[in-house]
């Protein structure tokens, strides 16, 4: 199905907010989790570190597979660009989001920013073979 542009950007942002928020909700639940787990055993060594590192990975490596789903679903192909790239910007936008926590309003300005980038590069269309 072939859309134009404006159609393509618009697919991209609302994926992109979507799988931001789904990733940054991963991602920030398997931080809580591996929180839970240490107050649980604080007499265990490295207690924990296992749930966050599983954390981070979760919530990492939710992103590229949102991105590809969510475009797929809304029937647009060709979205190399968008879940490779938004997959790198992640690693920083939701990294800086979850590891500093930088408040209500700055995490909803940053998920903001990301799916705009993810919107445009969801209007850079790879052609398909």
């Amino acid at each position: 199905m072939k859309t134009g542009w404006t159609a393509r950007w618009v697919k991209g942002t609302a994926v992109s907010a979507v799988a931001a928020v789904t990733s940054y909700w991963i991602w920030t639940s398997g931080r809580e989790w591996a929180s839970d787990v240490t107050v649980a055993n604080q007499d265990a060594l490295l207690a924990g570190s296992l749930e966050l590192l599983l954390a981070g990975l979760a919530g990492v490596a939710s992103m590229p597979l949102l991105l590809w789903a969510g475009m797929r679903v809304t029937k647009e192909r060709g979205n190399h660009l968008l879940v490779m790239f938004g997959a790198m910007a992640w690693l920083f936008v939701g990294g800086h989001v979850v590891e500093t926590r930088v408040g209500a309003a700055g995490t909803a300005l940053f998920l903001a920013l990301f799916a705009v980038l993810g919107g445009l590069l969801a209007g850079v269309r790879m052609p398909s073979e």
